[in-house]
């Protein structure tokens, strides 16, 4: 079977088809994120996370809704990044869950720390890369 690996913009288009099924207490706060979809993180997120750059799927940038206060001076819009390559490699790797599959989790993931979970919230019911 023939694979087609999948545009920037097909990646996109499964981050937003994955927060328009959102449950409804969430999906109108998720769509005012924006979404962007790029190759590979910039060179100065990958240092700054000291991460290489097949090892960065995603990244939320922005101030969690936790965190959130009406004095707040926006930085810029809350934005979900989804890095293309990286989510080729694994999902060429592990080879049993489809593109649509990784795409959404991957865009959960995001929209969680958005929401305000921390790695280890997520992580605590979140079995997927184990």
């Amino acid at each position: 079977m023939d694979y087609i690996a999948p545009s920037l913009d097909e990646i996109e288009e499964l981050a937003r088809e994955t927060v328009a099924n959102l449950p409804p207490a969430f999906r109108e706060t998720a769509q005012a994120v924006l979404i962007r979809v790029a190759d590979f993180a910039s060179d100065e997120i990958l240092e700054e996370m000291e991460m290489e750059p097949f090892d960065l799927t995603g990244l939320y940038d922005g101030v969690p809704m936790t965190e959130k206060s009406n004095w707040d001076v926006p930085h810029g819009p809350d934005t979900v990044w989804l890095f293309r390559r990286p989510i080729l490699d694994e999902w060429a790797e592990r080879g049993d869950v489809t593109i649509a599959d990784l795409v959404a989790h991957v865009t959960i993931h995001e929209f969680a720390h958005h929401f305000g979970w921390s790695d280890d919230d997520i992580a605590a019911i979140d079995q997927w890369w184990h």
